[in-house]
């Protein structure tokens, strides 16, 4: 049988009382307690949620997960779902143009993926990034000339809390 031993810390109080508000929370006075018993913990949450697929295996493509596009000399609106997105593919260029993903707000953009060409001669890059939409954001590609092609694909990995969208 184990010992058990009052804890007086308001830092370990306050922590409980935010994370667990039905465990005293709400005001109601308690004490944390220790013990020297050993009491083991199993943690089922990811198959009690249902994600019990490796991380490396939630972020795989599938045909039907999947949205690919392709612009040239065009502006596009992408994503406007919430979440956190997978954004990947390839950029080609030859000649001036700017080939470009931002991110809007609805009122402003911001660039978080460009490339800028000035020269002739064809130059191809890969991009593989991750983007975050809240409600109202949106993912917009954009390529200026008919010798910018972005061409790829994006791919929701996560809704808005984090939670993990299987392929």
């Amino acid at each position: 049988m184990g010992q058990e031993f009052f804890i007086n810390s308001q830092n370990l109080q306050d922590k409980v009382a935010s994370l667990l508000p039905s465990q005293g929370g709400s005001g109601a006075g308690f004490d944390l307690t220790a013990s020297t018993q050993i009491i083991p913990i199993v943690d089922l949450t990811e198959s009690a949620e249902g994600s019990d697929v490796r991380a490396d295996l939630q972020t795989a493509l599938s045909h039907s997960t999947i949205t690919e596009h392709a612009i040239r000399n065009a502006t596009t609106t992408l994503v406007t779902n919430t979440g956190y997105f997978r954004v990947f593919g390839n950029c080609t260029q030859d000649g001036s143009n700017i080939c470009s993903y931002q991110l809007s707000d609805g009122a402003t953009s911001k660039a978080i993926w460009a490339s800028v060409a000035q020269i002739n001669g064809q130059v191809s890059f890969m991009y593989d990034f991750v983007v975050f939409l809240k409600a109202g954001d949106s993912l917009i590609a954009s390529s200026t000339s008919i010798k910018g092609d972005l061409a790829g694909s994006t791919r929701q990995i996560a809704d808005i809390d984090g939670n993990l969208v299987n392929p």
